[in-house]
């Protein structure tokens, strides 16, 4: 049986409750009305559940979704979606470098931005194997093997049996990214979303239209590599549903991660100015998210255009990167409280224990909210130091390889030269990325950077 993920209706249901609960709408009704006709939970981790509900059951969720969908939310005004609102309340929306604020300044150096895609990357890899895996599966797991705290790849040697049957290394990813395995960088999203979005920029420049990732996802995404919200959107695509509905209809997953891992390019692309680089992702990211989900991608976007600007203090980053997002939003009060405790706490795990004692029981592992906390403060703990920043993201659970990918770019961007990184995370990469997207298989990460430099030079 083909079960197909972050699609199903009743699936759908169980998510856009949780949802609901948490942008301030008010969902009991409909999820008494829902529990009472037998309808299952979302599941915790997987994308379905291994059983299709009824045919009455998933009639009854598409209702319900649409009635959900109208409900108010006494959060609406704090986290607005459009981008006028946000920068209404944003009192200290970045300038633009230039002064009559329609040039951003030259473009970075091709040796840091080839040293941000290979943070990327080698963040990214890091994280593959543990995805999915609970906080304490993976500290079990890098203790085996003598790697707690982390510092290098997660191995097989060494662990007991017992102990990856209770915790197994992520299906899809341990072939290729455990350190016995690694060969180049295999495909993920969280780098095959960079390449779309260096294309996009080759096709429409930097004046592209939501619409135009539309086209350009239909033209080179494989549906199949489209995950939660960018899933859901890809099908409403398919469905005739114009953007920016796209992030809203049946969409339970549109303040998840998603948007934020698109984000690099658009901060590569407009080093030093990252008010640029924040619009710029807005415009891509609300083609699949709204509130939360958006603001994290323009979160990301500042802060990875500061770093790539030349700046060296990650901490002034992470600060240009809230003045983007709502101060009275979720995501930024996750991310000052992050940073908060990253500061005060010398031993890091003492931090994320108490970001999940806040976060994990009512937000998705998915969820944009905590895992941009996380980032900011493993960012914010190591210093930007690149090897520690991978690491205690990686370290902290929740979305793994997305959160490693984001601080291993801006920690990279920081560093900026390949030649600034440990030799560990680099030459297993061996210059050489897998993906589908486009003519990129196999390309370099040095080509990468060519070809990125020549966008950010445009006007």
């Amino acid at each position: 049986m083909l079960r197909l993920t972050w699609v199903q209706p009743e699936d759908l249901l169980g998510h856009e409750l949780r949802q609901a609960a948490q942008d301030g709408r008010e969902p009991k009704a409909v999820a008494a009305r829902w529990r009472a006709a037998g309808g299952p939970e979302a599941p915790a981790r997987a994308g379905a559940s291994p059983e299709p509900s009824s045919r009455y059951l998933r009639l009854l969720a598409e209702d319900l979704l649409d009635e959900l969908a109208e409900l108010p939310s006494s959060l609406a005004e704090a986290e607005p979606t459009e981008l006028a609102a946000i920068k209404a309340l944003c009192p200290d929306w970045p300038a633009r470098p230039a002064a009559s604020g329609a040039a951003s300044t030259a473009a970075p150096d091709v040796e840091r931005l080839e040293a941000a895609w290979v943070g990327r990357a080698a963040g990214c890899l890091l994280g593959k194997p543990v995805e999915k895996l609970p906080l304490d599966g993976i500290r079990q797991l890098a203790r085996a093997a003598g790697n707690w705290p982390l510092t290098t790849w997660f191995t097989a040697r060494g662990v007991p049996d017992d102990l990856t049957a209770r915790h197994p290394w992520n299906r899809r990813s341990a072939a290729t990214s455990l350190a016995e395995n690694i060969d180049g960088m295999p495909e993920d999203d969280d780098l095959d979303y960079p390449l779309l979005n260096l294309l996009l920029l080759q096709r429409h420049g930097k004046d592209f239209s939501t619409a135009d990732v539309a086209r350009l996802w239909l033209d080179e995404l494989p549906a199949g590599r489209a995950f939660t919200a960018e899933r859901v959107a890809y099908r409403n695509l398919l469905l005739g549903i114009e953007p920016p509905r796209t992030a809203r209809h049946r969409n339970p997953f549109r303040e998840w991660i998603g948007a934020l891992i698109r984000a690099d390019v658009h901060g590569w692309t407009h080093p030093g100015d990252p008010a640029a680089a924040a619009e710029q992702a807005h415009r891509d990211a609300v083609l699949t998210h709204t509130a939360n989900g958006v603001h994290a991608a323009m979160f990301a976007a500042a802060v990875i255009a500061a770093a790539a600007g030349g700046a060296h203090d990650v901490h002034a980053c992470l600060a240009v990167g809230l003045t983007v997002v709502p101060p009275g939003s979720r995501l930024a009060r996750a991310v000052r409280h992050a940073v908060e405790l990253a500061a005060v706490h010398e031993d890091f795990d003492t931090v994320v224990d108490e970001l999940h004692a806040t976060y994990s029981a009512a937000y998705h592992w998915v969820h944009a909210v905590p895992n941009t906390a996380l980032i900011a403060a493993a960012l914010t703990h190591a210093d930007g130091d690149f090897s520690a920043s991978v690491c205690r993201a990686v370290s902290g659970g929740w979305d793994t390889d997305s959160n490693g990918a984001t601080a291993g770019s801006v920690a990279a961007a920081l560093a900026g030269s390949p030649a600034a990184l440990p030799e560990r995370w680099t030459a297993p990469l061996k210059n050489r990325l897998a993906t589908s997207v486009g003519d990129f298989d196999g390309i370099g990460f040095d080509a990468l950077a060519r070809l990125t430099h020549r966008e950010a030079a445009r006007r």
